[in-house]
């Protein structure tokens, strides 16, 4: 028989929704231009292809430390903005400004690093100049990519989401044009390849940064507790509560992005049709993976509010909508998976090879798909609480004590190839989707308000 919801509940489906609806938007937006920069390169060959996807996810896998430092805005302003301090609000956006600075050095300089192991790591010799040649440039977007990341925490967790998706419509279009003018040569620049994908990277995510700003400015210009009515100065121990209870988040990031970089790298090293394959498959998934990520950080904000208003029946009610949202979405999205592999494959190449193994790399992603839902969107409900630690721990040894390793034992030593490394993948997903779910349920009843938060 059907479920009936409450008119509570009814009241806040709506709301998340009315908030996810953009957040997804802006996150597909933001994950498009890494999707066009592979499509883009596409006509250089599997090669290219390989670089760019490879490369992406190599330099995230670094940047998403700083990233997912700063998520912590989103407990710290929305429980700010549910109690109804504003100016706290503004606080803590300068003080993730200050953070955000600290970590552009630190990760810059990591990724400079970085960047003179590449050559030891195994990557077949057709990667490896590619590779190195996108990277290079690539590492100059870390600035405007943390900056653009304190500005829409800030603006999503005051529900001022709609602002940050025309952003990312005007920071992919500008992505896609300059792509097109240095990848190829067009308009009189020279043809640059995939360097010329990494420079269009690098001013789409200075417009992005730029844009938010803006917007942060204009929102501010009239209201009774502006921004020129916080004074910008360093407070050492607000940037230190925004690091402690951002750098779980950061490690469960880094973690999970991190799994599928050591994935792609071991792909890199079967060839470049397996690792074209994996790439294409990764960023069909990432893409699809953007929305109960984008639900996931609306949860931390509804929840984060409810948390502020001292409202425990609205904390459940803000995870519980939002995750059903995303169980909804990722059950259609392994729908998609099963029946249309072929045709969302062709979309990167039409290389035979390439479409045999991503149609089976595709079949195992359906798999895990609602628990890949369940645990983003939990993890963001968890966020909402205060509680980093626990997905943290879990994405630690899901992904990297059981999935990997059973990953490269199918990969390599029972030559099931990449579908073996998707498959160990897969059991980790499975086992952390399942564990947080529990987790949000034990966590979420528990909730008082005897104290305050």
């Amino acid at each position: 028989m059907p479920v009936l919801l409450s008119e509570a509940s009814r009241v806040e489906v709506r709301s998340m929704t009315t908030l996810a609806v953009p957040v997804v938007l802006a996150e597909m937006g933001w994950f498009t231009m890494s999707l066009v920069d592979t499509v883009m390169v596409g006509p250089l060959g599997p090669a290219a292809i390989g670089a760019v996807g490879t490369g992406s996810i190599l330099f995230m896998t670094l940047m998403v430390f700083g990233f997912g430092t700063l998520l912590a805005l989103d407990t710290f302003v929305s429980q700010s903005f549910g109690a109804g301090r504003i100016d706290e609000c503004h606080r803590w956006l300068f003080a993730g400004v200050q953070l955000a600075t600290l970590l552009s050095v630190v990760l810059m300089a990591a990724s400079v690093a970085g960047l003179a192991l590449l050559p030891a790591v195994g990557f077949h010799p057709e990667l490896l100049g590619e590779l190195t040649s996108y990277m290079t440039h690539l590492v100059w977007s870390a600035p405007p990519l943390l900056a653009y990341v304190v500005f829409r925490r800030y603006l999503q967790a005051m529900n001022l989401v709609r602002p940050i998706m025309v952003a990312l419509v005007a920071a992919n279009v500008m992505n896609a044009f300059v792509n097109w003018a240095l990848i190829f040569g067009n308009m009189g620049m020279p043809a640059m390849g995939v360097a010329g994908a990494a420079y269009a990277t690098v001013v789409s995510r200075v417009v992005l940064a730029v844009s938010l700003l803006g917007i942060i400015f204009y929102n501010e210009r009239g209201t009774p507790s502006g921004l020129h009515d916080v004074p910008f100065k360093w407070e050492g121990r607000r940037v230190w509560r925004l690091f402690q209870l951002g750098w779980p988040a950061a490690m469960q990031i880094t973690l999970e992005v991190g799994v599928f970089a050591a994935a792609s790298a071991l792909a890199a090293r079967i060839g470049p049709l397996a690792s074209a394959a994996n790439q294409v498959v990764l960023n069909i998934a990432g893409f699809i993976f953007m929305i109960p990520y984008g639900i996931g950080s609306a949860a931390a904000v509804r929840v984060g509010q409810a948390v502020g208003r001292r409202d425990a029946p609205g904390v459940r009610r803000a995870g519980w909508a939002a995750l059903g949202l995303a169980s909804a979405v990722m059950t259609g999205a392994a729908v998609l998976f099963l029946t249309v592999p072929a045709a969302l494959i062709r979309v990167y190449s039409t290389d035979a090879t390439v479409v045999d193994v991503g149609i089976v790399l595709l079949f195992i992603c359906s798999v895990f798909q609602l628990f890949d839902g369940l645990q983003t969107v939990a993890t963001g409900a968890l966020r909402g609480l205060g509680d980093t630690r626990t997905p943290m721990v879990l994405n630690l040894v899901g992904h990297w004590a059981i999935g990997l390793p059973i990953g490269y034992v199918l990969c390599f030593n029972r030559g099931w190839g990449v579908a073996g490394l998707w498959a160990g993948l897969s059991v980790g997903l499975i086992l952390i989707g399942g564990s947080l779910l529990m987790v949000w349920h034990v966590k979420s009843r528990a909730t008082t308000f005897v104290e305050a938060s």
